[in-house]
């Protein structure tokens, strides 16, 4: 029996505790990216890639409005300073039509706040980009990936990939 995909029927952003429904016209969340090393020594016939941890977590929104609270959170100090959650619902396009509601959450700092241009009688919109030092995917309520930079946490599908790794130097 062949599947049909589930579609993003709407998705809603919420900056340090404040909702912009109708606001965000696109958002692009974190790529989850390994960082990969080429490696080949003798014995070996073809080189195999070494897992050397995560690349950056970054994330793009784009709000239609010059908005003073979000304006206002470009600069603040810390790698966790601004916490954002981009709520989505997916709907499987069967006969039941299913809802499951989806969650990122991220905290981070904003890296750049790019208002473009003015023309008369066009709307107007900030773009920003943000690095982020925390993520966390959330399926129907389940806790799918979870990621914190700093203190060392990878949990993918229950299982906390860095917790060996943390008790071998000390850290947990």
């Amino acid at each position: 029996m062949s599947k049909i995909p589930r579609v993003l029927k709407n998705f809603g952003v919420f900056a340090d505790g404040r909702g912009y429904l109708g606001l965000v016209p696109e958002l692009t969340t974190p790529k989850l990216t390994r960082k990969m090393e080429e490696y080949r020594a003798g014995g070996m016939n073809a080189p195999i890639e070494l897992d050397m941890g995560m690349e950056k977590l970054e994330c793009d929104w784009t709000l239609k409005d010059y908005n003073e609270d979000v304006l206002k959170l470009y600069g603040v100090v810390g790698h966790a300073a601004v916490a954002l959650r981009f709520k989505g619902a997916l709907q499987a396009d069967d006969a039941d039509g299913t809802v499951t509601p989806i969650e990122i959450i991220v905290r981070g700092r904003l890296r750049e706040l790019d208002q473009g241009g003015w023309k008369p009688g066009e709307g107007i919109s900030m773009k920003m980009s943000m690095a982020c030092s925390y993520y966390k995917y959330t399926s129907g309520g389940a806790t799918l990936i979870e990621i914190d930079v700093p203190h060392m946490v990878e949990n993918v599908g229950g299982e906390d990939r860095l917790a060996a790794v943390r008790r071998a130097i000390g850290a947990d």
